[in-house]
């Protein structure tokens, strides 16, 4: 499936890029295992600290404290400036809780939020995976989600 979605967004020459927080890289390295994924992948940026989503993304430090790292607005903000940032057609962005440690009541591990942009396109996903997972496989999960989100799309 994986493979389908990829070669779907070469053959139609759909450019991609993502800013990465909980998922490390993960999505960009899904997306570069596809051979001519150079035809495509414009740019992934791994922002996990607060710091570098202020620095790179432009992401405000108020709203940074306001909401936190882990929430729709961040994920949002991530996103729009990665557009700005790349004009790529295709931009997701990802920020979560993978684990074991860092959750609370109202942001629990397993809590990630994924924002893809198409076209005029922008929409935040929030899932809840088991904070019962490890935290690799709250990942992989969150991987997968974006994978399945970008075949509906394109």
């Amino acid at each position: 499936m994986k493979k389908k979605v990829f070669e779907k967004l070469i053959k139609k020459k759909i450019t991609v890029s993502v800013a990465e927080s909980c998922t490390g890289g993960l999505i960009a390295s899904e997306i570069i295992s596809i051979p001519n994924s150079s035809k495509i992948f414009n740019l992934g940026l791994i922002t996990y600290s607060n710091k570098s989503k202020e620095k790179i993304l432009n992401v405000k430090k108020k709203n940074l404290i306001k909401y936190g790292a882990v929430s729709s607005q961040i994920c949002k903000e991530m996103l729009d400036n990665l557009y700005k940032i790349t004009k790529s057609n295709v931009c997701v962005s990802t920020t979560g809780i993978a684990g074991p440690g860092g959750g609370s009541a109202l942001k629990p591990v397993g809590l990630v939020y994924i924002g893809i942009k198409y076209k005029k396109m922008s929409k935040i996903f929030m899932f809840n995976f088991s904070k019962k997972l490890p935290r690799n496989k709250i990942q992989k999960l969150a991987v997968s989600k974006v994978i399945n989100l970008l075949d509906k799309l394109i």
